[in-house]
């Protein structure tokens, strides 16, 4: 047993602890004990390493150190610990992401090592809600989205994806790796969509992480010609009635601070900020 404070990359036979730590925040939490709960510690199937944090010998803290590098339950001698781990072994994410407070002394003790970012937003609402909406009707077109709708799907959230993030996922490797995500999303039925009379996807939006005490809606977006009509309430309460009835008790997005349509519509659906989100994108 670890008697000193320190950090280490945590292994398999650290699951039990590692969820405990995870499940002192399940909402905030919930991307991360989402990937462990299907994939374990193991490094190979998590699609990155997990960093423990101990205190006295009690892991207190974890980072998630893959695609994202996301600081959970850290406060400032963990964040410390962390960024001298990441900055030892340079810079392989495209992004840091989470709680706002240590995600900020994260990139502030990163910065000069990894900058500049591309995008820094340091303000992204985490909102959520148990509950549907009074006076808004689940738009009744909004429904999951099937295996052979493939095609159909992806222009639309490549679109979401590149509107969002500034750069198109179709960089790099062609798109394979986010093809693969998305039709795991449509696969396991937490892919939702609205198609006009010709096919195309008007609204759209996913349930992306899931664990039994809370999930994240994900990739809300609407065709631009149809916004302003009146789809985006409607359609994210039908969403929320699928995400509340077979997913989880507790529905959570985050959403950034300048977008405030997005924030007026999840508002009006009854989501209620809670914190907020930080992100740093390479």
């Amino acid at each position: 047993m670890l008697t000193q404070t320190t950090s280490r990359v945590l292994e398999p036979s650290d699951l039990d602890a590692a969820l405990a730590v995870l499940d002192r925040e399940p909402v905030a939490n919930a991307f991360v004990t989402s990937r462990v709960q299907i994939a374990g510690l193991d490094p190979w199937r998590l699609g990155g390493e997990m960093w423990g944090w101990y205190e006295d010998g009690i892991l207190t803290s974890l980072c998630y150190a893959g695609a994202n590098l996301v600081p959970i339950c850290a406060g400032p001698r963990a964040v410390r610990a962390f960024a001298d781990r990441a900055r030892r072994a340079g810079r392989r994410c495209s992004s840091i992401v989470g709680p706002s407070g240590a995600t900020s002394d994260l990139w502030r003790l990163l910065e000069p090592h990894w900058g500049p970012a591309r995008d820094v937003r340091r303000h992204q609402p985490l909102m959520v809600t148990d509950h549907l909406p009074a006076g808004i009707t689940p738009d009744p077109y909004v429904r999951r989205v099937r295996k052979d709708e493939m095609e159909a799907i992806m222009p639309a959230c490549v679109a979401m994806f590149t509107e969002e993030v500034g750069v198109s996922p179709l960089a790099g490797d062609g798109g394979l790796l986010y093809q693969a995500r998305v039709a795991e999303l449509v696969g396991s039925g937490r892919a939702f969509a609205r198609f006009d009379s010709d096919g195309k996807v008007v609204f759209k939006a996913e349930i992306g992480a899931a664990t039994n005490r809370a999930c994240q809606i994900q990739g809300v977006w609407v065709a631009p010609e149809y916004r302003g009509t009146g789809l985006a309430a409607p359609g994210m309460a039908a969403v929320l009635r699928y995400a509340l009835a077979d997913v989880a008790p507790v529905v959570s997005l985050y959403v950034n601070d300048f977008n405030t349509a997005a924030r007026r519509t999840y508002t009006r659906v009854g989501f209620q900020e809670v914190g907020a989100f930080m992100s740093v994108l390479f």
